[in-house]
Protein backbone atom coordinates (compact mmCIF):
# COMPACT_ATOMS: atom_id res chain seq x y z
CA UNK A 1 0.00 0.00 0.00
CA UNK A 2 3.04 2.23 1.33
CA UNK A 3 4.19 1.95 -2.48
CA UNK A 4 0.94 2.90 -4.46
CA UNK A 5 0.56 6.11 -2.46
CA UNK A 6 4.33 7.02 -2.53
CA UNK A 7 3.91 6.14 -6.44
CA UNK A 8 1.02 8.61 -6.56
CA UNK A 9 2.93 11.18 -4.92
CA UNK A 10 6.19 10.47 -7.08
CA UNK A 11 3.65 11.02 -10.33
CA UNK A 12 2.59 14.32 -8.43
CA UNK A 13 5.27 15.43 -7.78
CA UNK A 14 6.66 14.92 -11.90
CA UNK A 15 3.40 16.59 -12.78
CA UNK A 16 3.65 19.68 -10.93
CA UNK A 17 6.94 20.42 -11.31
CA UNK A 18 6.64 19.54 -15.21
CA UNK A 19 3.43 22.16 -14.66
CA UNK A 20 5.79 24.72 -12.79
CA UNK A 21 8.34 25.04 -15.96
CA UNK A 22 5.27 25.83 -18.22
CA UNK A 23 4.01 28.37 -16.07
CA UNK A 24 7.52 30.14 -16.28
CA UNK A 25 7.49 30.47 -19.71
CA UNK A 26 3.80 32.05 -19.70
CA UNK A 27 3.41 35.40 -20.50
CA UNK A 28 2.56 36.85 -17.10
CA UNK A 29 5.77 34.84 -15.98
CA UNK A 30 7.56 36.42 -18.58
CA UNK A 31 6.14 39.98 -17.56
CA UNK A 32 7.58 39.55 -14.42
CA UNK A 33 10.84 38.43 -15.11
CA UNK A 34 11.29 41.56 -17.42
CA UNK A 35 10.74 44.09 -14.49
CA UNK A 36 12.09 41.64 -11.38
CA UNK A 37 14.75 39.42 -13.35
CA UNK A 38 13.23 36.19 -11.75
CA UNK A 39 10.46 33.86 -12.73
CA UNK A 40 7.10 34.74 -10.72
CA UNK A 41 6.91 33.28 -7.26
CA UNK A 42 3.77 31.12 -8.54
CA UNK A 43 6.01 28.78 -10.91
CA UNK A 44 9.07 28.79 -8.29
CA UNK A 45 6.38 27.32 -5.85
CA UNK A 46 5.02 24.97 -7.83
CA UNK A 47 8.57 23.91 -9.39
CA UNK A 48 9.99 23.84 -5.73
CA UNK A 49 6.85 21.69 -4.24
CA UNK A 50 7.00 19.17 -7.15
CA UNK A 51 10.58 18.39 -6.44
CA UNK A 52 9.82 17.81 -2.95
CA UNK A 53 6.97 15.64 -3.77
CA UNK A 54 9.34 13.87 -5.79
CA UNK A 55 11.89 13.42 -3.34
CA UNK A 56 9.10 12.17 -1.09
CA UNK A 57 7.61 9.76 -3.62
CA UNK A 58 11.45 8.13 -4.00
CA UNK A 59 12.07 7.86 -0.78
CA UNK A 60 8.73 6.16 -0.10
CA UNK A 61 9.38 3.43 -2.64
CA UNK A 62 12.67 2.88 -1.69
CA UNK A 63 12.43 2.93 2.08
CA UNK A 64 8.46 1.84 2.26
CA UNK A 65 9.03 -1.63 1.54
CA UNK A 66 11.85 -2.50 3.75
CA UNK A 67 11.17 -5.05 6.92
CA UNK A 68 13.56 -5.15 10.02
Amino acid sequence: MIRVISGGILAGGIGLTAYGINASHAFGSEVTRFFTGNPSDHSMLMIIAGVVLIGAGLAGLFAGGKKG
